[in-house]
């Protein structure tokens, strides 16, 4: 009988099947949760690689320093946040997690041991970073953490009336702001097609009487028959979002509840019942984006399957460092539909046409059914990085995007 197949997993927080092994192993890295040395003067923070953001920002933020990089989440772990080469909202700005990498150690499945780091001579770190957990086991991960002066951040929102409108605001922004995304109501036809309310924000200076900050936590308790997300809620909430006072001014915000707002309510998923949600999210080439996006926002209003988190950003010019990187340049938009069985792979079929047409990609770490057609024309190193695979490691996207069975 063949061994079975080794996979790391984290902190279960992928979307998608990237973290999922059928008939293998997970190898849980939860345990390897220690800061290995931190330096408060340069920033340089090297910790087992089972460490979550949120254990990293606990100690490092009251020390003024920051994660460079961010997802929209702290409760992913140091480990999956390099296996997934995972952005924030200021890619245009930073680049992606992966580039503030100072160094790595891989341990592989046959006890060869490898320290890699940036470098254009060292392919095992550029095979690691965005590398789905497939090279090996990471045991450990040295950052660069970037200064902040206080945990505030100064917030500016402003509201948009349709998806063209959000273009040029949206550069004017990035001139000016290190960190902007923006929501839009993915249900809005016509003119109003694409409105939404743009946010931008910068780590604010040292307040003379900074507000106070306590953070609260709710929880989603039950698992509800159907899902709470549907056609008139979504178009309630919606209108309401799009409608609440906006901050063209600037105000404070504490960087808990502006990078991490879904943190604030656990088991948030369980809204859309039990047979859950497949989240979309894609990456438009910039000759590309104006076209696809509106496209892709034609087709989810025409269907009536909108998206309770719509997310619209770019993505700047810095190159990606690992061969799978899923941050390149352009536009990239994310939505989270219910599972409503075939009706919704339908609709992600025909999003699909759309961004292999516009030569875009789609999101391994939130992706759960991506074809495997898609994927190799996405990511054309693919076949380069294979050589890199453990040979005991794989797992269900693995297989399900090399496979060639759709």
């Amino acid at each position: 009988m063949a061994p079975r197949p080794l996979l790391p997993y984290g902190n279960g927080r992928s979307y998608g099947d990237v973290c999922l092994n059928d008939h293998g192993t997970l190898l849980v890295t939860r345990g390897l949760d220690r800061f290995i040395d931190f330096d408060p003067q340069t920033g340089l923070l090297r910790c087992e690689a089972g460490m979550t953001l949120a254990e990293v920002l606990a100690l490092v933020v009251p020390q003024g320093w920051f994660l460079p990089s961010t997802p929209g989440t702290r409760q992913v772990t140091v480990g999956g946040a390099v296996a997934n080469d995972v952005h924030g909202k200021n890619h245009h700005a930073v680049g992606s997690f992966g580039h503030h990498v100072r160094a790595l150690e891989l341990l592989r499945s046959d006890g060869e041991v490898i320290t890699c780091g940036p470098g254009r001579a060292d392919a095992w770190f550029a095979a690691t970073v965005g590398g789905l957990g497939l090279t090996g086991l990471i045991r450990w991960v040295e950052l660069q953490l970037m200064p902040i002066q206080t945990p505030w951040m100064w917030v500016e929102s402003q509201r948009f009336a349709n998806l063209e409108a959000f273009w040029p605001l949206n550069r004017r922004a990035e001139a000016r702001w290190p960190y902007t995304v923006a929501w839009i109501d993915c249900l809005a036809k016509g003119k109003a097609r694409g409105r939404g309310i743009l946010l931008a924000g910068q780590h604010a200076p040292p307040q003379a009487t900074p507000p106070s900050f306590k953070e609260g936590c709710k929880r989603v308790p039950i698992d509800p028959p159907l899902s709470l997300v549907n056609r008139l809620s979504l178009k309630v909430f919606n209108a309401l979002y799009y409608r609440q006072p906006v901050k063209p001014q600037g105000g404070l915000s504490h960087y808990v509840p502006y990078f991490y707002p879904l943190d604030a309510i656990q088991d948030w998923n369980r809204i859309y019942g039990r047979r859950g949600f497949y989240q979309y999210q894609c990456v438009l080439p910039p000759e590309a984006a104006e076209a696809a996006t509106a496209a892709l926002l034609d087709t989810v209003a025409r269907r009536g399957e909108g998206s309770f988190l719509a997310v619209l950003k770019t993505f700047g010019r810095k190159p990606s460092v690992g061969m799978l990187s899923f941050p390149r340049p352009g536009t990239t938009l994310a939505l989270d539909f219910p599972n409503r069985g075939d009706k919704t792979l339908r609709l992600l079929d025909d999003l699909d046409a759309i961004v292999c047409e516009a030569g875009g990609a789609l999101y391994p770490g939130k992706d759960a059914r991506m074809p495997a057609r898609l994927f190799q024309s996405g990511f054309p190193q693919w076949e380069a990085f294979s050589r890199f695979i453990d040979p005991a490691f794989s797992s269900r996207f693995w297989q399900r995007v090399t496979s060639g069975n759709e």
